[in-house]
């Protein structure tokens, strides 16, 4: 005996099985990204580093082997959850606190260089009434516009050296907001475009010196 085949019917299971198999594939990477948004991703050496400074954090040091190893390292993205925790928000704190401390005399700092592997960084708002200092969490240049510009840099990791380096006058920045985690953009110019290409660079793993034309030593200048 012969089956007969109703090829439209065919037609019809084949395409619900795909439909099928894609829907499960989004769900099972919505609930894949969701867990990750829902844990902390400090490490506990991190943990351990926030929790026990007090109003200041350590900056390494490129005269250190272990640090200037560490700053060469690339950092890694917070979860919504980390932004939400009490270690984000203290971490916050203590890397504003550093950079201002007056034996820094900093205009911004990245995470990598008090040990905390995660893209965020501070900055010294100079194009903003009071000229607030600012943290920008999940921070990335998304474009860069006009001649770069050859300016004096220097950098708290690498104390006692300045360098001559050219950075663009105009940067879009996207980053996450503290409030509601969404992703926004802003535009940045002048001195400030600068820094924040400086502090950008940390969370790849870069360092003014790489980029120099020139470097000096401090009291040479």
């Amino acid at each position: 005996m012969k089956l007969k085949i109703n090829t439209d019917l065919l037609s019809v299971i084949l395409a619900l099985t795909t439909v099928l198999v894609f829907v499960l594939l989004v769900t099972v990477t919505g609930k894949r990204q969701e867990s990750r948004d829902l844990r902390l991703t400090f490490t506990d050496r991190e943990t351990e580093i926030i929790g026990s400074s007090d109003s200041i954090m350590r900056v390494l040091t490129t005269d250190v082997p272990e640090d200037s190893a560490f700053l060469r390292g690339t950092a890694s993205e917070l979860t919504r959850s980390d932004m939400a925790s009490p270690l984000f928000s203290r971490l916050s704190r203590l890397m504003v606190a550093t950079m201002a401390d007056s034996s820094m005399q900093g205009v911004g700092i990245a995470a990598p260089q008090v040990g905390i592997a995660k893209r965020v960084v501070a900055v010294q708002r100079f194009d903003k009434d009071g000229e607030p200092v600012e943290v920008y969490p999940n921070l990335r240049i998304v474009s860069f516009s006009g001649e770069p510009v050859p300016g004096r840099e220097g950098c708290l990791s690498i104390p006692g050296y300045y360098g001559v380096v050219k950075r663009y006058p105009r940067v879009v920045v996207s980053y996450s907001d503290t409030l509601s985690f969404e992703t926004v953009s802003d535009t940045v110019s002048g001195f400030t475009a600068v820094i924040f290409q400086h502090e950008a660079d940390h969370l790849d793993g870069v360092l003014y010196i790489d980029r120099a034309d020139s470097v000096f030593v401090q009291r040479e200048i």
